[in-house]
């Protein structure tokens, strides 16, 4: 294979990794939209702490010198990230939303970035400012496909993004609870007046969002090898546009968004220059939304009063 064609394959490569991540963390935007109405700031936050619980999750077994095979530690510190970040999460939006629900929605867009300040200084308070390195749990391995080089990191983060989002799908359409979900996006007094639980509902759709989000978190902490309590706020950003970029309240919008906006940014590196590969994320969603407001996969609908 060429070096050019190498040099595509492999930006290519790791602009799908990234990209990965962040449709994991896009799909919690989405979803507490499509419900809501609204824009979650904290949620970036979320994403962070997943990783910090992540390397919580990987000190205690190594404190406890259990000594588990790779394959079970993994496991481990994805359930444990994925638990803590759900139990965050259902925190959030019983201290921060509920008692604000039926407020203005600017009140509780202000909420929410309070909020965010509030999880990225009691992570900085716990864990300290310094950047902290994520062990290697995985053994060290890594493909040659004709010049365009594979880590086993980088399979996993394939494998379990495209699982979790596949059973996230079929959540929402299949199950009781993901027809409520859609049934209170669609109309919460409606299913109200059906015997739906809202309240039950905007807190589940909160628990899977972090769910999600810690389980990119991790995702992200295992392949960059470190965790900072400030990563939450770039990448909620990059993860929002992703869901912009899709369509926001869409499902599939939010997995192609985040794909496409990470495939974007790998070549951006590549081809032009990785300090200005931000830059150019952002001017494409502002390009897109002069064109498409409503995004790739959003539809265009009147605003509910």
């Amino acid at each position: 294979m060429s070096p050019d064609l190498q040099l595509f394959f492999q930006q290519l490569l790791n602009g799908l990794t990234i990209g990965m991540v962040y449709a994991l963390i896009a799909l919690g935007y989405t979803m507490v939209y499509g419900v809501l109405q609204l824009i979650n700031f904290a949620h970036g936050e979320v994403f962070m702490v997943g990783g910090y619980l992540a390397l919580t999750a990987v000190a205690l077994t190594v404190s406890m010198g259990l000594g588990l095979p790779a394959w079970v530690l993994v496991l481990f510190v994805f359930l444990f990230a994925m638990a803590g970040a759900s139990l965050l999460g259902a925190g959030i939006e019983r201290l921060a939303y509920r008692p604000l629900r039926g407020s203005p929605r600017l009140t509780a867009l202000i909420s929410a970035i309070g909020m965010s300040f509030v999880l990225q200084n009691a992570v900085m308070l716990l864990y300290g400012t310094k950047e902290q390195v994520m062990p290697d749990i995985l053994p060290h391995w890594q493909a040659d496909l004709a010049g365009v080089t594979v880590s086993l990191v980088q399979v996993l983060i394939f494998v379990s993004s495209v699982l979790l989002m596949v059973l996230l799908e079929l959540f929402v359409k299949k199950t009781r609870t993901g027809k409520a979900m859609r049934a209170t996006a669609e109309n919460p007094e409606a299913a109200s007046l059906m015997g739906i639980s809202v309240h039950g509902v905007i807190r589940s759709t909160f628990v899977l969002g972090s769910a999600l989000a810690a389980m990119g978190g991790t995702l992200f902490a295992m392949n960059y090898g470190s965790v900072n309590f400030h990563d939450g706020y770039l990448a909620g950003i990059k993860a929002f546009t992703a869901a912009v970029f899709g369509g926001i309240g869409s499902i599939p919008g939010a997995m192609l968004g985040g794909i496409l906006l990470g495939v974007f940014e790998g070549f951006c590196a590549g081809y032009i220059s990785s300090e200005w590969k931000d830059v150019f994320a952002f001017g494409l969603l502002v390009t897109l939304l002069l064109f498409r407001p409503s995004g790739i996969l959003g539809e265009n609908v009147p605003e509910k009063v």
